[in-house]
């Protein structure tokens, strides 16, 4: 499928994760309206196929849907063999998925609620990285984008795991853009402020979210970064920064 002005994603492949809702969904739908294929990916299988009929009803292909929990390490190392199995190729990855934890004091998170934050916040993308990043390098222009957050960058009280996880993001993924330099693949962290979804509901149970933007309002900034007219690499963008 060739590429066209309003389908520059034609014939391209890509990985999302968090798919079932919130930003991953919304941006894998973004995604797929661009032209390309999606592969989706979260632990709900009823979301992610309430994901793939919206994408569906653009006129595209039909997602692939692969249920997982990205806590469960081999789960995670499998996807870049099985991707280059059936499709030889992938050429966007965006990791969309988050898990809040529990806010409380530093001195009472559970090692059980600790280890969880930092598996599908962080040490998720660790494990992406090594499995998909292979295939991304040797993408005519390989993409990979990462969904953070301020607080990683602004410590809070009771925010300790989550901002550890997501402190632990920010650096690993500007290490790994830095050790790429300037080529084909590019490699950046995406802030879509304040949105409203089930992970901020948790965080903020007394806000309204109809006075929040909608995680379909934030998608089409992070699409972007997954162009391949895009040029930025290593930086931090969105509309939360």
């Amino acid at each position: 499928m060739t590429a066209t002005p309003d389908r520059p994603l034609a014939g391209r492949v890509a990985l999302v994760t968090g798919a079932s809702r919130g930003l991953g969904a919304a941006t894998a739908i973004e995604l797929a309206r661009l032209g390309a294929q999606l592969v989706i990916t979260a632990r709900t299988e009823g979301g992610l196929a309430e994901t793939d009929d919206a994408i569906r009803a653009l006129g595209g292909p039909a997602a692939v849907l692969l249920p997982l929990d990205l806590a469960e390490g081999a789960a995670v190392d499998a996807l870049g063999p099985s991707l280059f199995a059936r499709f030889r190729r992938l050429d966007v990855l965006v990791s969309a998925a988050a898990t809040l934890g529990k806010l409380t004091p530093a001195a009472h998170i559970l090692p059980r609620d600790y280890e969880e934050v930092m598996a599908v916040n962080a040490a998720a993308a660790w494990r992406l990285i090594r499995s998909c990043g292979p295939l991304l390098q040797i993408a005519e222009a390989g993409r990979a984008v990462f969904a953070t957050c301020r607080q990683g960058r602004a410590p809070a009280a009771y925010w300790g795991a989550y901002g550890a996880s997501k402190a632990a993001l920010d650096n690993l993924v500007r290490s790994w853009a830095a050790e790429i330099g300037d080529g084909r693949l590019r490699v950046n962290l995406f802030d879509p402020g304040p949105m409203a979804t089930r992970l901020r509901a948790g965080a903020m149970p007394g806000e309204d979210p109809a006075t929040l933007p909608r995680p379909a309002e934030r998608a089409p900034a992070l699409a972007a970064l997954c162009l391949p007219a895009e040029t930025r690499q290593g930086t931090l963008t969105g509309p939360g920064c």
